[in-house]
């Protein structure tokens, strides 16, 4: 268990440091990693048996992808207010 939170932070802060706009925190990151892990650990299962390498590194893809999601999520929603407050 400790062990997945420690690959989770240093998987989402890798993450973090590849998507240079997020910036949301140890927190977030740790998450982000955690889920990114889980999604990329879950796909390379289906291809059976792969090495510690190969799960790894699909670990890292997920977590960067999640954290380019929440980060593009974050702007438009940023962006929608910002108008709405123009607007007012």
């Amino acid at each position: 268990m400790l062990w997945s939170f420690i690959v989770g932070l240093v998987v989402g802060w890798i993450a973090n440091m590849v998507i240079q706009g997020g910036r949301y925190g140890l927190i977030v990151n740790l998450l982000v990693g955690l889920v990114g892990a889980l999604c990329g650990g879950w796909i390379v299962s289906l291809f059976g048996s792969v090495s510690i390498f190969v799960h790894l590194l699909a670990s890292i893809i997920g977590a960067v992808l999640l954290l380019w999601l929440v980060t593009l999520l974050m702007r438009r929603e940023q962006n929608s207010n910002k108008k709405g407050e123009s607007q007012m």
